[in-house]
């Protein structure tokens, strides 16, 4: 029966459903110790992508074999609802573009259309989910944009803002222009693209002198014209040259850029040119504060450029820094959809980035261009709507997480990461660097900052509950729904006397995820116990992506550690990026992706979930390859499934087991030797999370079972000598068989459901992921066997690679096989199996042969006889096969040849 794994899967998902066997795990293990999962919340507004597969695959193997070691696993369902992913879908349906078209239709029915979007492919969420084994409750998810969600998110930041860590201040942050936002460093790291631009080297006209210039380097032409200073290194030399008619100033070490000849008429310190002034490049009205002059800094650097930077306050984090320092002006020229406003007359209206080659061409027309390159940087774009990001001063709610550094690396140490090295690499690092998490939104479909201002004296009061809420309220609140712009409306009363009205931002949407160990139970409200006691916190495993090193994994982390709750996770899994087979990233445009649905048909979910164990390393990136996966379903399911069919057959109708059944047979006492050291490994693997090695190890032992043990033992399935040898064999089969499903049982959940519902007796559990774990019998683990073992199938390979080289094939016996090595000299039984296996007649051991082996090649009469018997016989069981005869079905042979072959066929009929 050929194997056909996507139909047998929907057979055992009617089983399962049928028979309820994922409510009869917890139920079973409901006294159990705890082992506690966090699900990540997926969005729903999008269809599941196979590197969703990929992460929930490793989930459900973790999840199901801690359920049979015994571990009572909650796993809950999460949806991720608010931010922009809602809002982009939202704006599509309306037929609006941006924040003013949402101003203009009201946020009201905004925030209805955003409802309407974050289910649109629940259904489709969970109809994947069941269809790939993931065990997790569906009907009770938690959903971030519940009210009693969002009551704990306030409930939370009270106490963010009660230990001073919460603060509005004016400063340079990543904006999105199209979404009209600012984004947090975490956001910022998920969205960054390598771009090729210009890079200008500009002409500063030094006031005072004639024909002198700073040269200063730029790859953002667009703040030239919000430049208020020059920043120079006071510690690095800096040289006068001079180059036809006009003299030129910049680092001495970077001279290197002039393209002419030139002479230097002058060398100084840094610490010389400070205060020295320029002229602006673009005129603007009378500044505030004095402007236009050279500044210390010492994050100017000699790597690229010229060694003096142009300062534009209000588009750079340092240049904001220095600009403090300086007591310069802050020159806001462009508007928050990223084009420029009326100061700019040349290029008002004209986005940014569009107006860079506008004000190359002036400044070149005016003398003032050096010259033109194109180059090569990371640029970072909106993780969401692509559109490249600007640094843009603004005022911004942050958390100060730069003062919680210290804490977060500790929380860290404690963690078990997979693979080891994201730990002290590329999420250490980042929190090594962290900065203060730009919280506030300037958006709609969010949960709204719990902030309400005085208009009167000022006073910002952040509230921490809707029973706070009610109390301040001027009026009586019921059936509040914590949105805009229901929460917006509600007035309280302050001290002074004055209205305070709450501040317009909504909260970053990772905020909401990293909270959900808390807020999925509504705390501290409800279920205060479940953290507080340690019931449901922390989580003892998670797994995402590696791209959530910046995302979940950090926001868990950051909550958890600002509400000094230590790590909110114990181990994580880290998978890596899914490719196409090219190793391109998957897009809708370029038609290259790949749907869970297309694999799960073709192959079966088993294989799919299999590949992704076995492909590579867990955080290695994988190529997804429909070639791959059909070599795989072909050399480890059809193996598998043949290999079980083989029993099957050959066991007797009336075949019972039996409790410690001890055989003699050397191939027998191998193969379980091999069974319980690979159950003996793949539990330490496991408990250390380590999947792929743990999928590998039953990949080997499959192979070993087909092509050596049952390949080695047929003829005492079909042709026993005696009752005894069958029983032996069936025995030892069965036994490898009926542990294995439930070594198989979290890695292919279907399959290995298939086998032991064909295995099972009365007495056995319902379903294999109803056994508990096996336990490894080491007693039975013969180190020693397994190696001559291993040495005999080596020379076997050694003599058929031999056959094969000299085109003589296996059917075709052979006189003599010689052996250098004498280690197996005094091994009858194992040298009875290697002389079946290469098909020689006799083995001697000679240490003078020059190889490890040779093959006596003469072929007598007599051998060549035997041959063609085998050929035939060979040519026979084909026949049999391709007319789909059984063992027992009994045939008639007629045949037609020379007198020769009859004479063979009838002597060894």
């Amino acid at each position: 029966m050929k194997l056909n794994l996507p139909k047998i899967e929907k057979e055992i998902l009617n089983f399962w459903e049928e028979k309820k066997i994922f409510e009869k795990s917890l139920e079973k293990t409901k006294e159990g110790k705890r082992f506690v999962f966090f699900e990540g919340p997926p969005y729903a507004n999008g269809l599941p992508g196979i590197h969703h597969l990929l992460a929930r695959a490793f989930k459900d193997i973790v999840l199901r074999y801690k359920t049979m070691r015994g571990f009572f696993v909650e796993r809950r369902a999460g949806w991720d609802t608010h931010g922009l992913p809602t809002e982009i879908a939202a704006e599509k349906n309306l037929g609006i573009k941006d924040k003013k078209g949402i101003e203009e239709i009201g946020i009201e029915k905004f925030i209805k259309e955003c409802k309407k979007d974050i289910f649109t492919y629940k259904k489709e969420w969970e109809e994947f989910t069941r269809r790939i084994g993931f065990w997790i409750d569906l009907e009770n998810p938690y959903v971030t944009c519940n009210n009693e969600y969002i009551e704990s998110l306030w409930w939370i930041l009270k106490q963010v803002w009660k230990a001073g860590l919460l603060y509005q201040d004016y400063r340079v942050v990543p904006y999105c222009p199209r979404c009209g936002t600012s984004l947090a460093s975490h956001e910022v790291a998920q969205g960054y693209k390598t771009v090729k631009e210009n890079s200008i080297y500009v002409k500063f006209k030094i006031k005072g002198e004639e024909n002198s210039y700073f040269l200063v380097w730029t790859t953002t032409p667009w703040t030239l014209p919000a430049n208020v200073a020059l920043a120079v290194n006071p510690d690095f030399v800096y040289a006068k040259i001079k180059k036809e008619n006009e003299c030129l100033i910049l680092a001495k070490e970077r001279l290197s850029i002039i393209d002419e000849n030139y002479e230097i008429v002058n060398e100084f310190k840094g610490e010389d040119l400070v205060k020295k002034e320029y002229e602006p490049l673009f005129e603007f009205e009378k500044l505030d504060k004095e402007a236009y002059y050279v500044i210390r800094a010492d994050f100017v650097s000699l790597d690229e450029g010229t060694g003096i930077v142009h300062i534009a306050p209000a588009f750079g984090e340092e240049d904001m820094e220095v600009g403090k320092e300086n007591n310069l002006p802050i020159i806001l020229n462009v508007d928050k959809s990223g084009k420029f406003t009326e100061e700019v007359k040349d290029w008002q209206g004209v986005f940014v980035k569009d107006a860079d080659p506008k004000i190359c061409q002036n400044l070149k027309e005016r003398g003032l261009l050096y010259k033109e390159e194109l180059y090569k940087h990371e640029y970072p774009f909106c993780w969401r709507c692509k559109t490249p990001l600007l640094y843009y001063v603004k005022n911004s709610w942050f958390i100060k997480m730069s003062a919680l550094r210290k804490k977060l690396l500790e929380n860290n140490e404690k963690i078990n990461w997979v693979p080891d090295y994201i730990k002290e690499g590329r999420f250490g690092e980042w929190l090594k660097e962290i900065k203060d998490w730009n919280l506030s939104r300037e958006r709609y479909w969010g949960a709204p900052l719990p902030i309400w201002e005085c208009e009167k004296c000022g006073k910002k009061l952040c509230i921490g509950s809707l029973k706070e809420l009610k109390e301040k309220s001027e009026k009586e609140i019921n059936n509040l729904e914590l949105h805009r712009p229901f929460v917006d409306k509600v007035i309280l009363n302050c001290d002074c006397g004055g209205k305070m009205k709450r501040v317009s931002e909504v909260i970053d949407c990772w905020f909401d995820s990293g909270s959900m160990p808390f807020a999925q139970w509504h705390y501290p409200f409800e279920n205060k116990e479940r953290i507080d006691k340690g019931e449901s916190f922390p989580a003892d495993f998670i797994c995402e992506g590696m791209d959530q090193t910046r995302g979940w994994f950090y926001t868990l982390l950051a909550v958890s550690t600002l509400l000094e709750k230590g790590t909110s996770y114990k181990n994580v899994i880290c998978t890596g990026l899914v490719l196409d087979e090219k190793g391109q990233k998957m897009s809708k445009s370029k038609g290259n992706v790949v749907f869970p649905k297309e694999v799960t048909e073709r192959f079966g979910a088993d294989c799919a979930r299999f590949y992704f164990y076995t492909i590579n390393q867990v955080g290695e990136t994988k190529k997804f390859s429909f070639k791959d996966a059909e070599s795989l379903y072909r050399k480890f399911f059809d193996t598998l499934w043949n290999s079980f069919l083989f029993f099957d057959t050959y066991s007797e109708s009336d075949f019972q087991p039996k409790a410690n059944f001890q055989s003699e047979n050397l191939l027998d006492l191998w193969i379980i030797s091999k069974l319980e050291e690979l159950n003996k490994k793949i539990t330490e693997n496991l408990d250390m999370f380590d999947v792929v090695s743990s999928a590998r190890l039953l990949e080997k032992f499959v192979d070993d079972l087909s092509n050596w043990y049952i390949r080695r033992s047929r003829v005492r399935f079909q042709k026993p000598t005696n009752e005894k040898e069958r029983e032996e064999a069936s025995q030892t089969l069965y036994y490898v068989f009926f542990k294995l499903t439930k070594l198989l049982a979290p890695f292919t959940p279907f399959i290995s459901e298939k086998i032991y519902q064909r295995l099972k007796k009365e007495e056995a559990p319902e379903s294999v992921h109803l056994c508990d774990w096996p336990k490894t019998n080491k007693e039975k683990i013969d180190s020693e066997l397994e190696e001559k073992m291993g040495k005999l199938r080596e020379l076997a390979s050694l003599a058929l690679a031999e056959r094969k080289r000299l085109s003589i094939k296996v059917r075709q016996p052979l006189r003599k096989l010689k052996i250098k090595n004498e280690k197996l000299k005094e091994e009858k039984d194992l040298l009875e199996l290697l002389k079946e296996e290469v098909h020689v007649k006799e083995i001697v051991f000679d240490p003078k042969i020059k190889n490890e082996i040779e093959l006596d090649t003469k072929i007598t009469p007599e051998l060549k006889e035997e041959g063609q018997v085998r050929e035939v016989i060979r040519q026979i069981q084909t026949l049999r096969k391709s007319l789909g005869f059984l063992p027992k079905d009994k045939i008639s042979i007629s045949f037609a040849g020379s007198p020769r072959l009859t004479e063979i066929l009838l002597k060894n009929q």
